[in-house]
């Protein structure tokens, strides 16, 4: 395999769409907080680039420091420094900053100065030196380790998240603002670690859309559902911690708990971790492990940002798929929180968690008011210049065929026309077929109702199904609404197969 071929550029398929900023417009600025100044200061200390540090907290906690509560794998702070019988991530940090671990779990300053100095000793085990370090995508490696995986596609999928936030841009809490950025990151030996996001390496036999990475064996019970126990109940658990951190918790032979399926934040991807037939330990309750399974999904009970769309969405399409394999009745009585079940100490999904819409979602709501697909063949409705060849090459494409061009410094984009009904809130999604040639930052344009909007999009992977690329405010009327550019810094062909639009 060649080093283009292992390379990858930061991933920007995601829900996160209040992150993006309009091309063309100014990179915004950090305010003057004490949270920017903490970040200045710990990458400057540690020669860690100061947006991947950024990025790193926020894939992890959003920034969030939890009241210095820790997370479901005992991890504190912004920077989720991890202490469990397994990892030392926080003892390390006081190793390397000198400060005690009472401060690095309740001092958000310190607490990032300790996530720099665990990063940067993982960058030098890697042997970057000082011309390596100024290039962020040269601590994909770094990353990875920080994660403290169980397997290298857990460490692939962790890193993976990180780098989607250098893709997609951050404008968190706290005045901190990293633009939407072309980072070309190394894999390295994770380039060959199978790909979770990615259709091809869907292996859950359960339920189609899902990745399959087991749970240690340890942390569940092998069993014969529905021969041995009935299946008449679904759990619904909040992680409190990252969709990657989770997945390779349940994979860590000292967590003793797993659930059946983890649901990411940002686009609804899917992961299994135990089969339905196994007894999965995530409700607390034997009785209730028996007869339910358990659905967690990304982030943290006290903060609504993670709940988004996608992830209600996605998790309400496995619970209503779920319900009719197992004649689960669709209501509250049979679909129930983790804080429901008899005798719990868990207070998750916590109050904001909206039953409304997610039952809506379960029952039938789901099913969006308005949608269209609009593929390259759709007579009127695309364009492209003389610059944008036609294939059948992959047999993963929408479609009869898709265009494909070259990477050139040009205006020369390609362009999807729809007729939104009405001004309102609708996703974005986005079909291409993946391939180790095709581009690795392709930048997509969404026309939304306040100007252009950029997402750049690794096609090298996670192809072959629908990608979301967010939700965006439209404005009415038939006009060009996502377009695929060739102006892109990346590697391989641009790919323009097919788009999904539909009314949030």
């Amino acid at each position: 395999m060649t080093r283009a071929h292992r390379r990858l550029t930061a991933l920007a398929v995601s829900a996160l769409t209040a992150l993006l900023v309009t091309a063309g417009q100014p990179a915004l600025a950090d305010r003057a907080t004490p949270l920017s100044a903490a970040f200045d200061r710990a990458a400057a200390e540690y020669d860690v680039p100061r947006d991947l540090l950024i990025a790193l907290g926020y894939a992890e906690t959003r920034l969030d420091d939890h009241g210095g509560e820790p997370s479901a794998s005992g991890g504190y702070g912004v920077m989720h420094l991890v202490s469990n019988p397994t990892t030392h991530a926080l003892e390390k940090a006081a190793e390397l900053t000198g400060l005690p671990v009472a401060e690095l779990r309740s001092d958000t300053p310190a607490n990032v100065l300790g996530g720099a100095a665990v990063l940067r000793a993982h960058a030098d085990t890697l042997g970057l030196d000082e011309t390596a370090r100024k290039d962020p995508g040269r601590w994909y490696g770094a990353v990875a380790a920080y994660g403290n995986a169980s397997s290298p596609e857990t460490a692939r999928l962790y890193a993976d998240s990180v780098y989607e936030m250098l893709g997609v841009g951050i404008r968190a809490p706290g005045g901190l603002v990293v633009v939407p950025q072309e980072v070309t990151a190394d894999r390295g030996e994770y380039a060959g670690a199978r790909d979770l996001t990615a259709s091809a390496t869907t292996l859950s036999t359960d339920y189609g859309p899902a990745a399959w990475a087991a749970a240690n064996s340890g942390n569940y019970t092998a069993s014969s559902r529905e021969s041995s126990h009935a299946i008449d109940r679904i759990v619904i658990h909040v992680t409190q911690g990252s969709y990657a951190g989770s997945i390779s918790w349940f994979q860590n032979p000292g967590a003793d708990v797993s659930a059946h399926y983890v649901v990411k934040s940002s686009n609804g991807a899917i992961t299994q971790m135990v089969r339905d037939k196994d007894i999965a330990w995530h409700a607390g309750n034997r009785t209730y492990n028996t007869r339910s399974i358990g659905i967690e999904h990304e982030g943290y009970v006290d903060n609504a940002s993670w709940f988004t769309d996608a992830m209600y969405r996605a998790s309400a399409a496995l619970t209503r798929h779920l319900c009719d394999k197992y004649g689960i009745p669709k209501d509250r009585a049979h679909i129930v929180g983790h804080n429901q079940v008899p005798g719990a100490t868990h207070t998750d999904p916590g109050s904001n968690w909206n039953w409304t819409t997610y039952m809506n979602h379960v029952t039938g709501g789901s099913t969006p008011s308005w949608s269209t697909i609009v593929d390259n063949a759709t007579a009127g409705k695309f364009t492209a210049g003389a610059g944008w060849g036609t294939s059948t090459f992959s047999s993963r494409r929408q479609g009869a065929d898709y265009r494909f061009a070259s990477p050139a410094a040009a205006g020369d984009s390609a362009w999807y026309r729809a007729g939104i009904p009405g001004a309102g809130t609708y996703k974005v999604e986005v079909w291409y077929p993946a391939d180790p040639g095709y581009n690795s930052s392709a930048p997509y344009i969404v026309a939304t109702s306040s100007g252009n909007k950029t997402v750049y999009v690794d096609q090298r992977s996670g192809g072959g199904a629908w990608r979301s690329l967010g939700t965006f405010s439209l404005r009415a009327g038939t006009y060009d609404v996502v377009g695929v550019s060739r102006w892109t810094s990346g590697t391989g062909y641009v790919i323009a197969d097919a788009v999904r639009i539909s009314r949030a």
